[in-house]
């Protein structure tokens, strides 16, 4: 059985002996070995692997990965070092500088927003090369269902920022009270301007988490040196 090395394989781990991820992974195996797929199949759980159940702050839901040559690496909206971040995380660092008052960091790569205690989740954790939402409709959807069913019986408070309208769907998934949802358009260029920007998720976020006594996510943890 898949193993993710962290609480989330006591939380979800049934999910990898179920009938629908047993197909998920039959097609998995002919797509990886007959076609250029993304992320690179170790990268696939990143997510979950970067983000321990118990240490989840927030959560910020994208679709699908990125399906360029050397994006995408299991963070939603995150890049590989070295790359240049697409319009949608360059809208995201515009909200933050808005918001913060922070600089863009040098490179696109979450990986530090993930050990911060953001879970960084697609909807859909693979894709065909050029071909986005590809892998739509083929299991990853129930996966990802009930992580966030997960989520919401954590016992500890968790803002949700959903950002367009496949992310804004999952709502409908999270009932506890003790938890913080926000909501605004997709990043991308195409309708930021419809209500990401100015949405300032980042600040309500951090306040919702301190007045709740849990330490606030150091967003500008991208701006520091390694």
């Amino acid at each position: 059985m898949l193993r993710l090395g962290n609480d989330w394989d006591e939380i979800i781990g049934g999910e990898f002996e179920k009938p629908y991820y047993l197909a998920l992974r039959e097609f998995l195996k002919t797509e990886y070995s007959t076609k250029r797929i993304y992320p690179d199949m170790y990268h696939i759980f990143n997510a979950l692997k970067s983000t321990p159940y118990h240490a989840v702050k927030a959560v910020i839901l994208g679709q699908d990965p990125y399906h360029g040559p050397g994006q995408a690496h299991g963070l939603c909206f995150s890049v590989q070092p070295g790359v240049e971040p697409p319009p949608s995380l360059v809208n995201i660092f515009k909200e933050l500088h808005s918001d913060l008052g922070m600089p863009r960091p040098k490179s696109g790569c979450l990986q530090k927003w993930a050990q911060e205690g953001v879970l960084l989740l697609n909807t859909t954790l693979t894709v065909r090369a050029g071909a986005p939402q590809s892998h739509k409709g083929h299991g990853w959807e129930t996966f990802t269902d009930a992580v966030i069913e997960a989520l919401d019986r954590a016992p500890h408070p968790i803002v949700f920022l959903l950002w367009g309208g496949n992310a804004r769907a999952k709502k409908a998934l999270i009932h506890n009270p003790r938890h913080l949802v926000l909501e605004a358009a997709h990043p991308s260029p195409l309708s930021a301007y419809n209500g990401f920007f100015g949405c300032r998720h980042f600040s309500r976020c951090n306040a919702f988490l301190t007045q709740n006594g849990i330490a606030p996510v150091r967003w500008d943890v991208l701006c520091d040196e390694d």
